[in-house]
């Protein structure tokens, strides 16, 4: 079946953010910008974790880990757009988009977990502080970001092996500027009704059962920490407040791409936009000008240049 799809359709057309040329060019600056910026702040957020000494703990460590992944995310798909917005035809081929349906899969899908991960260990940290050490040890922190990235790839593995033995033998355009699994579905040669609420069902499901697990675990900390201090509440939420706005920043346009039933158009490309180039630009800057370690770390490392 790969053989045939590959004899049949050997490339798809993406149409892009806008029809206007002129519109096109004039996002070509602001993009490359957004993208430039994401590479840097991720990177850097990164490489100052394992360099500096004071940030060796699980929550940088998981910072790291988020920043990493926010980077690889983002270069699935912005270098790509970034390109098109100067080309008059802009195709991909059969091969890219199934790479690009399986890394955005892969690296969301291990983000989502990662999330979860977040939480938990702000729950250890603000809830069981005694035994904070003992229960976010270092081999337990390497299996959790193990289990996220292997969540990702099987995720992102599965919903590739389900398209692949599809047959695509007639029409090539997405309305898109990325290969997303609803708009290549419509691409199909067959009815794939059935399929198509499975695969965005999956995605869905998982995306909606983390984020509730993420709801349980603050619900849950909030709830304890208001039993032991009256403004506790108050001072744990302060001290999560980054986590949970990236939180909703990248859950809520995933799980409205692929739970809400209707399609337009132009609010599924914001969307993807969103979760793809915006979001991983915002995390480090949020973590970066809330959080006190960080913030010391640059301006150590600063000092030393």
């Amino acid at each position: 079946m790969g053989e045939a799809n590959h004899s049949m359709v050997s490339e798809f057309i993406l149409q892009g953010l806008c029809n206007s040329r002129e519109l096109q060019i004039f996002l070509l600056l602001p993009f490359s910008t957004l993208y430039l910026m994401t590479v840097v702040g991720n990177l850097f957020v990164v490489i100052l974790i394992i360099t500096d000494h004071h940030l060796h703990s699980p929550m940088y460590f998981l910072l790291a880990n988020l920043s990493f992944t926010d980077f690889c995310l983002s270069s699935v798909t912005t270098p790509k757009l970034i390109a098109d917005l100067v080309k008059e035809n802009k195709t991909i081929s059969f091969g890219g988009c199934m790479s690009q349906i399986l890394f955005v899969h892969f690296f969301v899908g291990g983000e989502m977990v990662l999330l979860v991960t977040m939480a938990y260990d702000r729950y250890v940290a603000i809830c069981r502080p005694l035994h904070y050490t003992t229960i976010m040890d270092r081999q337990k922190c390497i299996w959790l970001v193990l289990i996220s990235w292997i969540t990702g790839f099987v995720h992102g593995i599965s919903q590739l092996i389900l398209i692949l033995e599809l047959p695509f033998c007639g029409p090539r355009v997405i309305d898109s500027f990325f290969c997303d699994i609803p708009l290549v579905m419509k691409l199909v040669c067959m009815n794939t009704d059935t399929l198509e609420i499975v695969m965005n069902a999956e995605s869905g499901v998982i995306a909606t059962a983390c984020f509730i697990l993420f709801l349980i675990s603050y619900t849950y900390l909030l709830l304890t920490v208001q039993l032991h201090s009256k403004d506790g509440s108050s001072k744990a939420l302060s001290t999560c407040t980054s986590h949970i706005i990236v939180v909703v920043l990248f859950f809520c346009p995933v799980i409205f791409i692929y739970l809400w039933p209707v399609n337009i158009t132009w609010v599924d490309k914001f969307l993807a936009v969103f979760y793809s180039v915006i979001t991983p630009l915002l995390n480090p800057a949020i973590y970066t000008l809330r959080n006190r370690d960080i913030k010391n770390a640059i301006k150590k490392l600063i000092s030393h240049m």
